[in-house]
């Protein structure tokens, strides 16, 4: 059992994360304006269980990041996606602990329209992989996408993941029941 990372206090990752062209860090409350320009967006949420958010749920979703920063041991990392140089929050990003025995994770990932189709997601969920596996110390990651999201699925077999179960009607998502795609990788596939 691969057990990287591991203290008394739990798994951690250090943030922020970098990569190429982004910076992953923890929300703050002077993100809100950033955040809401994208999670108020009806094409940005159509596909998501939340919004398009008014802006007090984005309001109430950056305080709850900001308590599950606080938790010890941390299992939520919810992190604000921004753009090198002049570090622009572009989107949202996070990797969670949902089974701690066996040591599984999910990721998920959120961008403003104006910077989808240039790898970015790819980018931030790749981090967020790296940082499940080698920080974390996970054995398995997971991801899920409602089945009309050819985008977000993309962005999963571009990690490599693979597509595990098509579930029929297995969640309500902007109101109605939709069909989603689950896709996961394994540590020793991650490279």
């Amino acid at each position: 059992m691969n057990l990287r990372g591991r203290t008394r206090r739990g798994p951690e990752i250090d943030l922020p994360l970098e990569t190429p062209r982004l910076i992953m860090r923890d929300f703050k409350k002077s993100d809100l304006k950033a955040v809401h320009a994208y999670s108020s967006l009806e094409e940005v949420s159509r596909f998501l269980v939340w919004g398009p958010n008014t802006l007090a749920q984005s309001r109430e979703a950056i305080e709850g990041f900001i308590e599950d920063q606080r938790a010890s041991p941390r299992e939520i990392f919810d992190l604000a996606v921004t753009l090198k140089p002049k570090r622009v929050l572009i989107g949202g990003a996070g990797v969670r602990i949902i089974d701690r025995d066996n040591l599984t994770g999910e990721i998920g990932y959120t961008l403003h329209p104006d910077f989808w189709g240039y790898g970015l997601a790819v980018e931030a969920a790749g981090a967020l992989l790296e940082a499940g596996f080698h920080a974390l110390g996970l054995q398995r990651i997971v991801a899920t996408c409602d089945q009309r999201n050819k985008a977000s699925a993309r962005v999963m077999e571009r990690l490599g993941m693979r597509r595990e179960g098509a579930f029929r009607a297995s969640k309500v998502i902007q109101g109605h029941w939709r069909d989603e795609f689950f896709y996961a990788i394994l540590a020793e596939e991650f490279s």
